[in-house]
């Protein structure tokens, strides 16, 4: 029973616990996590394109070209003050915030990041910030979704589902593919292919879809009809463009890590601003296609006009000459990268899901021109085809996740006729991408650490458990200066324990252990009480817990190796408690269950 002077929110959280099973209100949550990034991807996509409209559409196409150098930095400065205040918090990159919340803050998201992206993303992708609107359409989903799942006082296991729910319907709104929406949230989100996760997945992505055909009808981001078929001669040169692929992402991942590290030692914002907004001015200036997004280029690429994007440059280059054409399209593809480094390094808000995809239509049609040029086949290459295909390597490449590139490439084009040379390529891109990074740009910092959900369960438990569950300080401690009579009527007589720390008194460093089976035939002789020294009964320990650096794994592997019952735990040198290997196991077991059931 509830009372009606109770609030409202508490009222409706009382109603849902009595008439809604837990389980069917996670596929409502699910819906509307759907929408809700449905709705989201509207609402971004049309600030951007106006921002877009007005500056390239207005400004530079009317007053003057020169205009591409000043918008980043102006859009940067923009940024920078939303974010200090109005929302007044650093707003992270995209897919892997909404990560980084799951692997270090059981799921749960700020408040702002509901609406954080919303605001600054639009802003930087609209003055030229050459990054993707995917990546802040799934933080802002994951952001809404996260808050109402506290809201409604929802699991751990059960809100880490509704953010890949929202991930899932994020990325189907935005292309209109639901089944590669799907699985890019089991890749990236390392989820169970099970029942209980699968339908939320289904429900959200096909919400998030539905939402997007609401309201933009059947228009799709990137209209795409294949053309021709797939022929068995083709293939050695789908396994090419793989190799080319994968080392292209292994290009990609080397280039924004270094950028953002020079960056990240710039202590000021406005250097931060200056310097990038500059650099990327200029790249904007001299190539216009690295302006925003770059969608328009690949859907001018699968038509076969490509001049149509490389016509507005400075150098006014002939465009009738095919190799210039190749020059121009590569160098897209090297810089775009640097832009998208140098939007981030800035402080723009953005994602890489669009750059890649960017990167690898460039770098498919490029190679089929370039096979076409130099006459390696009876026929000519099927251009659009290279694009899909490239796109689907570079993406697999860049983001580890294959079955998304190749299913992406599917649900745009409408069928499976390139589902073989994307299924081969995507294959050899990511076992070459593989070889050079073991995580993709989305996890490398988390995985580093140590802090990656992974469909490895052993290693994902182990992730979510926190050492300080585990720790127990109900140890008695001894201390170097103390004797045996000491001992045994300060600790052993107190204690309930087997084991006790001796600790240095002033210092409260640990130096050893004493274990209470090496000592119980002394402690009966009360002639040796003032004799033994508690430094002649201890012993080192058989490993140290390190509470400042230590994950779970490690602890884990340190019981593994040392076979022992108890470890110490130390905090900056000092003693700080003790881990049992039974408490570790129940511990262990409890969220096995939790975060399977």
């Amino acid at each position: 029973m509830y009372k009606k002077n109770q609030p409202w929110y508490k009222r409706l959280l009382i109603w849902r616990a009595k008439h809604i099973s837990n389980r069917h209100f996670i596929l409502i949550l699910s819906a509307v996590s759907g929408i809700a990034s449905g709705v989201a991807a509207l609402v971004m996509r049309s600030f951007t394109h106006f921002i877009q409209w007005v500056l390239e559409g207005n400004i530079v196409k009317y007053i003057n070209y020169g205009f591409y150098f000043i918008f980043p930095i102006i859009g940067f400065f923009i940024v920078f003050l939303v974010k200090k205040y109005i929302i007044r918090h650093s707003v992270s990159h995209g897919v892997p915030s909404v990560l980084s919340a799951v692997a270090k803050n059981k799921g749960i998201m700020k408040r702002y990041q509901a609406y954080g992206s919303l605001l600054t993303a639009p802003i930087t992708v609209g003055f030229g910030g050459s990054v993707g609107l995917e990546g802040p359409m799934v933080v802002t989903g994951a952001g809404i979704s996260s808050n109402l799942a506290r809201f409604f006082h929802i699991n751990q296991s059960d809100r880490m589902l509704l953010l890949a729910c929202a991930c899932a319907g994020a990325l189907a709104a935005i292309f209109k593919v639901p089944l590669a929406a799907i699985l890019f949230a089991i890749e990236v989100f390392g989820l169970d292919l099970t029942l209980s996760s699968l339908v939320p997945l289904f429900i959200a992505s096909l919400s998030g879809v539905l939402t997007s055909y609401f309201f933009f009808g059947n228009a799709v981001l990137i209209p795409i009809n294949v053309q021709g078929i797939f022929q068995l001669k083709d293939i050695p040169f789908y396994i090419l463009l793989g190799i080319i692929g994968g080392l292209m992402s292994a290009y990609v991942s080397f280039v924004y890590e270094k950028i953002g590290a020079i960056f990240s030692k710039m202590k000021s914002n406005a250097l931060r601003i200056v310097i990038g907004g500059s650099l990327l001015g200029v790249l904007v200036f001299l190539m216009p296609p690295l302006y925003g997004e770059g969608h328009e280029i690949i859907n001018h690429l699968k038509e076969g006009h490509p001049e149509f994007s490389l016509k507005e440059n400075i150098f006014n280059w002939d465009l009738t000459n095919p190799w210039i054409v190749i020059i121009l399209l590569g160098s897209l593809v090297f810089f775009k990268i640097i832009a998208s480094s140098l939007t981030f390094g800035a402080g723009g808000v953005g994602g890489i899901f669009s750059p890649s995809l960017f990167m690898g239509a460039i770098m498919g049609n490029c190679f089929g021109r370039i096979i076409n040029q130099l006459n390696f086949l009876p026929y000519q290459a099927n251009l659009p085809n290279f694009t899909l295909v490239g796109m689907t390597a570079l993406m697999t490449g860049v983001l580890h996740a294959p079955l998304t590139a190749i299913f992406l490439i599917a649900e745009v084009t409408g069928g499976y006729k390139l589902f073989v040379p994307a299924m081969l390529t995507a294959a050899v891109a990511y076992s070459v991408a593989k070889y050079f990074n073991t995580y993709s740009i989305y996890t490398k910092e988390l995985g580093r650490k140590g802090e990656l959900i992974t469909q490895n369960k052993d290693q994902a438990i182990l992730t979510l458990m926190e050492i300080e569950s585990v720790i127990e300080k109900n140890f008695v401690p001894v201390y170097t200066d103390m004797k045996l009579g000491d001992i045994v009527n300060q600790a052993i007589r107190v204690s309930n324990r087997n084991i006790f720390p001796v600790l240095d008194r002033e210092k409260q460093t640990l130096e050893g252990i004493i274990l209470l089976d090496d000592i119980r035939h002394l402690m009966f002789e009360t002639s040796l009480y003032e004799k033994i020294p508690a430094l002649e009964m201890m012993q080192p320990p058989p490993a140290i817990i390190h509470l400042e650096k230590d994950k779970m794994a490690d602890v884990m592997d340190k019981f593994q190796r040392t076979s022992a019952w108890n470890l110490p735990v130390v905090q900056q040198g000092k003693y700080f408690g003790f881990i049992s290997k039974s408490k570790l196991l129940t511990v262990y077991r409890r969220k096995l269950i939790y975060f399977t059931q």
